[in-house]
């Protein structure tokens, strides 16, 4: 006999890590000022563009000499616009501890086909040595492991007086973690993670020394229109101050300031951090006195407060074969989603079978706390649906 459903449904069942929970109080009312039918090169669309922009700084406390710029194809976009204009000047270490950090290896190594590159890897659930590296050569990583819950506790491992760049792609740690500014030199993130904005457009943050770098090396490669952010050796200044490389959504722009002034509205950057850390802590304070799930992220200190993800230690699932092991983690999450309490919090494609529930800003500690009673019945549910073991 199964336990009884719990009496308490999330308010808000969106837990996904990426499209993420929209600001609490969203509604398309907050988009009815968005400048539609408008060119972004208008002068209300370069306002909006440009507010973007410096709200963007103001909230994550940007040095005033680092560049801010709005470009294509999300986060995703913004990396590579960075490894393809900055890589191939001096040596490359890359550090991979989850699928995406994975990504960029095998950019920088199959498609840029770099030579020397040094690739410290790690497996789910830890961070490679970071005492290892040289920080002659460029460095390219994650802030914060999406798949793998896997997060660096600071940048105190980065040298301040490093000659090669740091590379970061912080999607799912601007907004919920401190970033250490003077020691990354390239910052992206998109809009769809940390403060629930729509998706296809990301940030792209360049430090003095980025620049420095992109207005005195030239890649051996071709350069895509959507890449260039030079013309005659020198930075195009446009892309930094809202005159994007392609045409934005203005929809999706209007919207994107409509997360930020709720971030601002609420306590900025430190408030941010303060609701991912409670959310993050309302999760793992249920997983302390959990018997059958255990978090991916094995040091405590290195546990993501967005992208938690969790493994099912249960004997009666451990069991199973890699297979079923993954397909026990899929009922999990399509039971809850059947009874409308969690959608999207099935494991990462690539990572190891388990949950991943997002825990950022924009998700009320209140429905982490009604989510978990829920994650119970639904072990039970599909525990009692294995076959017993011989």
């Amino acid at each position: 006999m199964t336990a009884m459903k719990p009496g308490v449904r999330p308010a808000t069942p969106h837990f996904s890590s990426g499209p993420c929970a929209k600001r609490p109080g969203w509604s398309l009312q907050a988009l009815t000022d968005a400048a539609l039918g408008r060119s972004h090169r208008a002068k209300i669309g370069k306002a909006k563009l440009k507010r973007a922009i410096d709200l963007t700084r103001e909230l994550l406390e940007v040095p005033a000499d680092y560049r801010i710029g709005i470009v294509p194809a999300s986060d995703t976009g913004a990396v590579e616009m960075a490894l393809w204009s900055l890589l191939g000047a001096r040596p490359v270490t890359m550090l991979a501890w989850e699928s995406f950090g994975e990504g960029w290896v095998t950019d920088v190594e199959k498609q840029l086909k770099l030579k020397d590159v040094t690739v410290l890897k790690a497996p789910y659930g830890e961070l490679p040595d970071l005492g290892k590296i040289d920080f002659n050569t460029d460095v390219v990583f994650t802030w914060n492991g999406t798949t793998s819950g896997v997060r660096v506790p600071n940048g105190d491992w980065i040298a301040a007086n490093r000659s090669g760049l740091t590379i970061c792609d912080a999607t799912s740690a601007a907004f919920a973690q401190k970033l250490d500014w003077p020691k990354l030199d390239v910052v992206t993130f998109s809009w769809q993670k940390a403060l629930g904005g729509e998706g296809a457009h990301g940030m792209l943050i360049l430090s003095p020394r980025a620049v420095a770098r992109l207005e005195s090396y030239k890649p051996a490669w071709p350069l895509p229109k959507i890449f260039r952010m030079t013309k005659g050796g020198k930075l195009i200044e446009g892309i930094f101050t809202g005159e994007t490389i392609n045409t934005p959504s203005m929809l999706c722009v209007e919207d994107y300031l409509d997360t930020l002034a709720w971030a601002k509205s609420v306590g900025g950057l430190a408030a941010t951090i303060a609701r991912s850390d409670a959310n993050a802590k309302a999760l793992n304070d249920w997983v302390t006195v959990t018997p059958w799930v255990e978090n991916l992220a094995k040091n405590a200190n290195q546990r993501s407060n967005t992208s938690v993800c969790l493994k099912v230690v249960d004997a009666a699932v451990t069991r199973l074969s890699a297979d079923d092991q993954a397909a026990f983690a899929k009922t999990l999450a399509g039971l809850l989603e059947k009874e409308g309490v969690a959608y999207d919090i099935a494991y990462y494609r690539d990572a190891p079978p388990g949950l991943r529930i997002w825990c950022g800003a924009t998700v009320e500690a209140s429905d982490i706390a009604a989510l978990t009673p829920w994650l119970d019945w639904a072990f039970g549910e599909a525990k009692a649906a294995l076959p017993k073991a011989a």
